[in-house]
């Protein structure tokens, strides 16, 4: 019977006979545009800094990686990685390897990470774009090894862009031998490294603090691991699926491989944006449901202001569950008009903060942006529209019974 909701429509939109009831039913609208137009904007910051951070890792991870599925590393001679690497979905492959190493300079020495890559690497990631320094990307020549590192070691290491002499790489030879205290290098492998005057700059402590580029080559020798790599790093072709040459990959590589896109090659970086997503979604649902009880008032009002109408309605057949729905619908329809108002004007925000940037960080040039990155999603705009009608439902549950007993007393 739709008759319930046209008599709820007219309740909503009519002047009431007592002008505080339509004060109480807008500020309660008010407040649940206030709520959603709060989460839609939260959400949508959320995302923004996802993105942000995805794309400055993209300009280091490669697209997808295939790693093994167990161990830490891989053969570079397995017939599965090559038809991999020959597939028509794969525009350039490179092999990486990763291990960590002492990396010494005059007197100062920083525990590192160094990643071994082949000539392709530029090809594959946006490496040249990170770079700082008048040199050029260039990992050895016919006679030198050469190492870029993050400009967060150079700081560490004191040696600047253009290190007046060379560096050492150490790490553990992988005899199982124990130190000679006597003469400990010959635990360690040992090479010398010089810079090509440039270093990268990704904006990640992971990567600034840590990470060191040498010639896989070199990372094999030191590591004593030839023929061996942690990854295979993969750039697909222009307009190919990135979810399908997953699957596709995937499926050549077999069980003994995994196939990780960005998001997962850096799983806790993407975790912890996501919880705090999660968790102010929690919060600003709390204020929500706050907000949403503010209805009750104006329908306990409304309720007492309609009473008369209530029981014309029951001697004309009406039911008292007809009734109920009455008021009910009206809370419901409230809430749904405030959470709409809250998402035009959420989405106006969202927009002018993308083309004007409006909100700043703080002073130009300590933060990677100036102004707040958002992104504004459409699953955003259906979570926080579902929120709203599930949680004013929720609290306008107990308006039903209530309306049976205020209107028994006429």
């Amino acid at each position: 019977m739709k008759w319930p909701f046209f008599i709820a429509r007219r309740y909503l939109m009519a002047k009431k006979s007592h002008n505080v009831i339509n004060v109480i039913s807008t500020i309660s609208m008010a407040g649940i545009a206030l709520a959603s137009f709060a989460l839609i904007c939260t959400l949508s910051v959320f995302n923004g800094f996802h993105s942000l951070v995805q794309n400055l890792l993209s300009e280091f991870d490669p697209q997808l990686a295939v790693v093994p599925a167990h161990g830490r590393f891989l053969d570079t001679g397995d017939a599965r990685l090559d038809s991999i690497m020959k597939s028509g979905q794969v525009e350039t492959a490179c092999f990486s390897l990763e291990e960590q190493a002492l990396i010494q300079y005059g007197t100062q020495q920083q525990v590192c990470m160094i990643k071994g890559v082949d000539d392709r690497f530029h090809e594959l990631t946006g490496i040249e774009h990170l770079l700082r320094g008048n040199g050029i990307f260039m990992l050895k020549d016919e006679v030198t090894d050469y190492c870029i590192m993050g400009v967060g070691l150079m700081g560490k290491l004191d040696c600047g862009i253009n290190p007046a002499r060379g560096m050492s790489l150490y790490i553990p030879r992988l005899d199982g031998k124990s130190v000679n205290p006597l003469n400990p290098g010959q635990s360690f492998n040992h090479a010398n490294v010089f810079s090509p005057g440039v270093i990268f700059k990704v904006n990640q402590e992971k990567y600034d603090e840590n990470y060191v580029l040498v010639s896989l080559d070199l990372a094999q020798q030191l590591t004593g691991r030839k023929g061996q790599a942690s990854a295979l790093e993969l750039k697909l072709k222009d307009g190919v699926s990135e979810r399908m040459a997953r699957r596709r990959i995937g499926q050549i590589a077999g069980p003994d491989f995994k196939v990780l896109d960005r998001v997962q090659q850096q799983p806790d970086v993407f975790k912890v944006v996501k919880l705090e997503k999660f968790v102010s979604y929690l919060f600003l649902s709390f204020i929500l449901l706050i907000a949403c009880f503010n209805i009750i008032g104006s329908l306990i009002l409304l309720i007492i202001d309609k009473r008369t109408d209530a029981s014309l309605l029951e001697s004309m057949g009406a039911t008292r569950h007809d009734v109920e729905r009455i008021f009910t619908l009206n809370g419901v329809m409230s809430s749904f008009i405030g959470a709409l108002t809250g998402l035009v004007l959420g989405v106006i925000a969202i927009l002018l903060q993308q083309h004007f940037g409006i909100l700043k960080l703080g002073d130009a040039g300590n933060f990677i942006v100036d102004a707040y990155p958002v992104v504004l999603k459409m699953s955003d705009l259906v979570i926080v529209l579902l929120t709203v009608l599930a949680v004013s439902y929720i609290a306008i549950l107990p308006v039903g019974p209530l309306s049976r007993k205020l209107t028994a007393r006429e």
